[in-house]
């Protein structure tokens, strides 16, 4: 796909443009600063895309003020005593070397052991525990899928897990393939079921319009506190490059 990559500055707003072969303008806000990017079709030119940018300011600020007071997280070093999430619910980490198994289990509900070989690096504790939250996700979809796909009406023929930086999901319509973010461990349970409702209304609205919040409003009613839960939960700290 041809792409172009431009910069505007509008209203004191940073604005990357990148123009694609495609045939709707997209605005989006990404964490951790609200760094605001704009996909649109070749054939527009800057004024075009500075009237789309002034229309949406109001969206585009509270978007960045949110971003702003979010709690996010220092970087984990993991190691013993630093907080760690589950679920929604917080852990104390308690690091345990030795030559069994490496592997996660929750103690007392307050505590989170993380047991890696002697002498395991930073990487590698993170990787243990990272695998811990794969297969815990992973354990809690099937479920998840079977009711919500019922509850729209759609069927995902994929869905999938990685970790992403600057979204919760994605939802691929051509190929019906659902991508869920692997920090969705960590959020209460209600976040990934609004996050896999939201990509499932996806496949039958692909754009963010009222349609897609009808859509949204029929099949889970409650979405916006979910969406607003998952928006107070603290973010985990990333390298965040672009």
């Amino acid at each position: 796909m041809t792409t172009d990559r431009t910069f505007l500055h509008i209203s004191e707003v940073a604005v990357e443009v990148v123009r694609k072969d495609i045939k709707n303008l997209h605005i989006g806000v990404y964490p951790p600063e609200g760094r605001v990017r704009v996909a649109a079709p070749i054939r527009l030119g800057d004024d075009e895309v500075r009237l789309a940018v002034v229309s949406r300011l109001a969206w585009i600020r509270e978007r960045q003020a949110r971003f702003a007071s979010q709690n996010r997280q220092s970087e984990r070093e993991f190691v013993t005593g630093e907080t760690h999430y589950f679920e929604g619910e917080r852990y104390r980490l308690d690091v345990l070397e030795g030559t069994g198994r490496s592997g996660v289990r929750l103690r007392n509900r307050r505590i989170m052991e993380l047991r890696v070989p002697t002498g395991a690096d930073r990487k590698s504790r993170e990787a243990v525990l990272h695998r811990w939250y794969r297969r815990k996700l992973q354990a809690r979809i099937p479920a998840l899928r079977e009711e919500w796909e019922s509850k729209i009406g759609v069927s995902a023929r994929e869905l999938r897990i990685k970790r992403m930086k600057t979204l919760w999901g994605s939802c691929n319509t051509k190929a019906s393939r659902i991508w869920l973010n692997l920090e969705l461990a960590k959020k209460p349970p209600s976040c990934l079921a609004f996050v896999l409702a939201h990509e499932m209304v996806h496949l039958l609205e692909r754009h963010h319009n009222e349609r897609f919040i009808e859509l949204m409003d029929a099949a889970m009613p409650q979405w916006r506190l979910h969406r607003d839960e998952l928006n107070r939960a603290p973010l985990a700290h990333e390298d965040w490059g672009y």
